[in-house]
C-alpha cells in the first residue's frame, strides 16, 4: 500500500469514528430512564425543581427517554452527590440535584465537606437562589430592628451548610437576631408544617418555595432577602442584606456565604459520562428551560426560571475555590458556629 493511500484510509477511518460517535451517543438515551436524583424529601424547592424538569427534559433528549425523580436525603444532600461516584451508573442515565450550600462549605470547611464541585459534570441550574427570613404572622415581627429587640426567635434546621441554616446564621451573627436553630427536620415541608403548628417562629427559605396561600394571605412578614433582584411578588420594601449590611467587611463575608446561591438549583452528573452523553444533557436542559411549556409550568407553580448553562455554574463555582483565604475564615467562622 502506497504512502498516499495508507493516509488516505487512515483520514476516512477518522470520519468513520467521527460521525459514529455522535451517532452512537444520540441513540444511547432510546429506550431507557433518566433519573433525577434529589437530596431531600419530597416537596421541598429542590425537589419541585426536579419534578418540574422531569416533567419536561425528556422530550429535549434524543430518543426520549423517561425521566424519574428519586429523593435520597441525607448528610444535608451530600449523599445524593457521593451517590454519583460510588454506586450509582455511571453512563448519563443518573444526574442530581443538591443543596449549594455544599459548595461554600466545600471551600470554607474541606475537612468536612470533602468534596471538591469543579470535579463534577455540571449539566445546569435552572434559577439563581431567593432566600428570604420570615416570620410567622402572628407574632407581628415586620422589620429587621424589630427582630432585633425581640429575644429568641426559634427557626428549623434541616442540615448545617444548608441555604437556610447559612442565612439563619448571618442573621444571627451579622445582623444579631438572636436565631435559635433546631435539628431534626428532614426537609423544609416538614419545617413548614412546624411554623403552622407554632413549634418555630420562621425560618429563612426559598421564596418559589413558600405555599402560595401563605403569601396571598400575609401568612408570613419577610424581613430580609439574599438576592439583588427581588422576585416579583415580594413586598418591594423587603431589604438585600448586601445593601444594610454593618461593614464593607461583612458584605465580603456574606458574599461568600451566599454565593453558591448564585448556581442556585443546580444538576450535576458524575465526571465520570462519557463527555458526549454529557453534551447531550448539557444542550437538554439548555432547551428545556427555554421550551415555552416549562416556562408556563414553572409560572403555575411560583418556580423562578434564571437559567445557567452548565459551564456558567462551573465558572461561578470557580470564582467560589478562588476567594481569599481571610476572608475563607472569616466566614469559615460563622458558617460553623
Amino acid at each position: 500500500m502506497t504512502k498516499g493511500r495508507a493516509g488516505a484510509l487512515c483520514a476516512g477511518l477518522a470520519l468513520a469514528v467521527a460521525m459514529t460517535a455522535p451517532a452512537a451517543a444520540e441513540d444511547f438515551y432510546k429506550g431507557k430512564t433518566l433519573t433525577v436524583v434529589v437530596g431531600f424529601t419530597p416537596g421541598g424547592g429542590f425537589d419541585l425543581n426536579a419534578r418540574l424538569l422531569a416533567r419536561h427534559m425528556g422530550r429535549h433528549i434524543p430518543g426520549n427517554p423517561d425521566v424519574i425523580v428519586q429523593n435520597m436525603p441525607g448528610a444535608a444532600s451530600l449523599k445524593s452527590v457521593l451517590y454519583l461516584d460510588t454506586t450509582a451508573p455511571r453512563d448519563g442515565t443518573v444526574i442530581a440535584t443538591f443543596n449549594f450550600g455544599q459548595i461554600g462549605d466545600s471551600r470554607m470547611m474541606p475537612e468536612k465537606v470533602k468534596v471538591d464541585f469543579r470535579k463534577f459534570s455540571w449539566i445546569g441550574s435552572i434559577s439563581h437562589d431567593t432566600t428570604i427570613c420570615y416570620t410567622w404572622h402572628a407574632l407581628g415581627l415586620k422589620t429587621l430592628a424589630e427582630l432585633q429587640r425581640h429575644g429568641t426567635l426559634h427557626m428549623g434546621l434541616t442540615g448545617v451548610g444548608t441555604s437556610s441554616d447559612i442565612n439563619q446564621k448571618i442573621l444571627r451573627e451579622i445582623f444579631k437576631v438572636q436565631v435559635a436553630q433546631v435539628a431534626g427536620y428532614p426537609g423544609s415541608a416538614e419545617e413548614r408544617l412546624a411554623i403552622e403548628r407554632r413549634e418555630l417562629d420562621g425560618d429563612c427559605g426559598a421564596w418559589a418555595s413558600i405555599p402560595q396561600e401563605w403569601v396571598d394571605g400575609a401568612k408570613i412578614n419577610p424581613i430580609l432577602r439574599s438576592a439583588a433582584i427581588a422576585p416579583p411578588d415580594l413586598p418591594p420594601d423587603v431589604p438585600y442584606e448586601l445593601d444594610i449590611a454593618p461593614s464593607e467587611r461583612d458584605r465580603d463575608i456574606i458574599r461568600l456565604l451566599t454565593a453558591s446561591g448564585q448556581v442556585g438549583r443546580p444538576f450535576i452528573a458524575s465526571s465520570l459520562v462519557p463527555p458526549e452523553r454529557i453534551e447531550l444533557l448539557r444542550t437538554a436542559f439548555d432547551e428545556t428551560v427555554k421550551d415555552p411549556d416549562f416556562i408556563a409550568d414553572a409560572a403555575k407553580i411560583r418556580m423562578p426560571v434564571a437559567p445557567q448553562s452548565g459551564r456558567q455554574a462551573l465558572s461561578t463555582v470557580a470564582g467560589i475555590y478562588a476567594t481569599p483565604d481571610d476572608i475563607v475564615q472569616a466566614a469559615r467562622k460563622i458558617a460553623g458556629e
